[in-house]
């Protein structure tokens, strides 16, 4: 009899396990934020950059796949950044996730994962799975490529607190797991979401083009209405910016007056980021992450990706599927003004190095329409490319 008891007993204790891997919880949920960002050429569409250059700002536990350090540049449109995806859940369960990236690659992520990517062939137009072994077999326009990163197993452990890694230089990584999303584990590997970036070539849903009289005119390219397009300066430590609303055709906006707080513009965008689906944690942790990215020197839109879009850039699998979702991406677009150009000419003009390395990754563009507008620069300006270039990958690959 006692025997049968332990029996039962054990056999109970089985099924416990097995229906916390198996049952799918009524309130699992899955919220993800990123950003997408660009740089406006002449005409307003996004133009080539150097997506991946500038100093690494993560973390050395975070997965690469060292694309920043190959002796070729993969180029691209526009640079995916920080996405994270944080689970919600009152029961423990395991989770499979898979992101796609149609005309991009996965460039870094954590915990580690399944590392894909596929391209289309010259010849027949098939898609095959590449070696991982040969990265320079990839088409560096990426325009035949699709990376992807898969999750099989991840444990969704609610009410645990295990060790986060964690390293003592300073990181904008740490931001994001101010949040009450669940830990999550991948083997030995512990986090409070799933981390990745890329680098793609695709159209995002706004062109911005600057007038003679420094107008902006927004046209929105997409099929949805863009819920929010907010046009910021930063001068000399100086803020401005202009909420526009919701932008379904075009847009002319002026560039706003250097009056205001930086309080009130992250007000702003967390309210912004909560009405899209976040909850007030994240909309914060975001904002946080980004702080000195989005509000440094500068002019650029920030605006509210449509969900529909991010589908489209980005098809997300998770297995079982939660009960709600909510993917909510910030764009950022970076506009090249008549002061930027000048200050680079003058300090091309001084030799002043500290003064042109402060626009970095974002300074060919800048070059290319100093070119562009006076050709006479040509010379000293590939004098400055060659030089900045070999500034920017040494400090990308310390």
């Amino acid at each position: 009899m006692t025997r049968l008891l332990v029996l039962l007993a054990s056999a109970s204790v089985i099924l416990s396990a097995a229906e916390v891997q198996t049952a799918q919880p009524n309130d699992f949920t899955v919220h993800e934020w990123g950003t997408f960002t660009s740089i406006a050429g002449q005409d307003g569409s996004a133009v080539d950059w150097d997506a991946l250059g500038g100093v690494n700002d993560l973390p050395r536990f975070v997965n690469d796949f060292g694309y920043r350090c190959f002796k070729w540049r993969i180029t691209g449109t526009v640079r995916m950044e920080t996405p994270v995806l944080y689970f919600y859940s009152s029961q423990a369960l395991e989770a499979h996730v898979k992101i796609s990236f149609p005309k991009g690659l996965i460039t870094e992520w954590y915990p580690q994962a399944q590392y894909e990517i596929f391209q289309k062939s010259g010849s027949d137009g098939a898609t095959h799975r590449m070696d991982n072994k040969e990265p320079y077999a990839i088409d560096t326009s990426l325009r035949s490529v699709t990376g992807a990163i898969e999750w099989p197993s991840i444990q969704v452990e609610p009410n645990t607190s295990p060790a986060l890694p964690t390293e003592t230089a300073p990181s904008r990584y740490y931001a994001a797991r101010q949040t009450d999303s669940a830990p999550i584990s991948v083997g030995e590997e512990h986090e409070k979401f799933l981390f990745y970036r890329g680098v793609g070539r695709f159209p995002v849903p706004l062109s911005a083009r600057m007038a003679n009289d420094g107008s902006i005119t927004v046209e929105n390219h997409g099929a949805k209405p863009v819920p929010t397009v907010i046009l910021f300066e930063n001068r000399d430590g100086h803020l401005g910016f202009h909420n526009a609303g919701e932008v379904k055709g075009a847009a002319t906006l002026d560039l706003p007056s250097l009056d205001s707080s930086l309080p009130a513009l992250r007000e702003e965008l967390e309210t912004a980021l909560t009405a899209q689906g976040l909850f007030p944690k994240e909309a914060q942790a975001m904002v946080e992450t980004w702080r000195d990215s989005w509000f440094e020197e500068g002019t650029r839109l920030i605006y509210i990706v449509p969900s529909r879009a991010v589908d489209a850039f980005l098809p997300l699998h998770v297995d079982p599927a939660p009960a709600q979702t909510a993917r909510v991406f910030v764009g950022r677009i970076e506009l090249i003004t008549p002061e930027a150009t000048r200050s680079v000419e003058e300090a091309i003009a001084k030799a002043d190095w500290q003064a042109i390395e402060r626009h970095g990754r974002f300074l060919g563009p800048i070059l290319d329409r100093i070119v562009a507008e006076r050709p006479s620069m040509k010379d000293p300006v590939e004098q400055v490319r060659q030089k900045i270039g070999n500034s920017i990958a040494a400090g990308a690959c310390r």
